[in-house]
């Protein structure tokens, strides 16, 4: 079976660093030879590091890995982890000192799954989880950054419990004329996760007879003030396209879209939604194309929907 995953796009590697015992992890997306970064933050309240450096006006045309952890603001020390392996392996930008590896990431909030406060993501989960690390397949499910994510967080006191459901990461690939777009997705959502197609209800919050609570139940309890206070959807797109800065970033916000079809809310307030955006460096394929950026924004926001439905079936 052909790779369907974001490891399919050539020069990718994805590692993980599960710690099922404590419900947290994180996820290392490494690209050495150095790919061009673009970004969106369709949410509101994101937790991240050196995401200014990816817009295109910044100097920096290359970054050498993504990391994506579980941990709240604590998790963004594994990205320390990851940037030491890089190192080691002597990829990163060049200084006259060595190479600095350039490594942006972002967090979920799993805090409340963690049953040992002081264990949390760090440097040397971060390097365990960049030496783990190749082009197989991306493992899906409750692994890496995805070992503590839940959907329908909306619900997590419903009625006196906790009405939420478990979800995970998962990965996926849209692809037309050699022309390939995959996304990884972390789905620790507000929201519940409907089937793109026709809105059929998947994952998130039940009530205590296990059916789901919908359209009535959301409304009714977004009018309250007892939110959850930290809901991620962390999302990577990547395409074998060369593009420049400007030109990612845009198949990022494009991207985006993706996650609107399947999540029901998206993007609110407490969300910290960030979807980073990879374009390799590498000349196309001489047998792959024509493309437009539209091509790429489309078949990345199909790619974008797919990987937020495994991440929520195969947790």
């Amino acid at each position: 079976m052909t790779n369907q995953t974001l490891t399919a796009i050539p020069g990718l590697l994805v590692g993980h660093a599960t710690r099922t015992d404590l419900h947290t992890g994180c996820t290392a997306i490494l690209c050495p030879q150095g790919f061009t970064p673009g970004l969106a933050v369709p949410g509101f309240a994101p937790g991240s590091r050196e995401t200014e450096l990816m817009r295109p006006e910044s100097l920096v045309d290359c970054v050498h890995g993504i990391a994506l952890s579980g941990g709240s603001a604590f998790g963004l020390a594994a990205a320390d982890g990851i940037m030491r392996h890089l190192q080691q392996l002597g990829h990163g930008f060049p200084v006259p000192h060595g190479v600095v590896p350039i490594v942006p990431g972002a967090v979920i909030y799993d805090l409340d799954r963690n049953t040992s406060r002081g264990a949390l993501p760090d440097a040397a989960m971060g390097q365990a989880a960049a030496a783990a690390a190749s082009s197989d397949p991306v493992e899906q499910g409750a692994v890496g950054a995805g070992t503590g994510a839940r959907c329908g967080r909306l619900f997590s006191c419903y009625a006196g419990r906790d009405a939420s459901q478990k979800a995970g990461l998962g990965s996926a690939l849209a692809s037309h004329g050699g022309i390939l777009v995959a996304a990884l997705v972390v789905l620790n959502a507000l929201g519940n996760v409907v089937d793109p197609q026709d809105g059929t209800f998947l994952a998130g919050g039940r009530d205590e007879h296990g059916a789901p609570l919908g359209q009535a139940a959301m409304l009714a309890a977004l009018a309250g003030d007892a939110l959850p206070p930290s809901n991620t959807v962390l999302t990577v797109v990547a395409t074998n396209v060369p593009l420049n800065k400007a030109q990612t970033s845009r198949l990022a916000r494009m991207a985006a879209t993706g996650l609107a079809r399947c999540l029901r809310p998206a993007h609110l307030t407490l969300d910290g939604d960030m979807v980073f955006a990879l374009a390799s460096q590498q000349p196309l394929p001489a047998q792959a194309g024509p493309w437009t950026e539209n091509l790429l924004g489309a078949l990345g926001a199909e790619a974008v929907a797919r990987a937020t439905v495994a991440a929520a079936t195969t947790a």
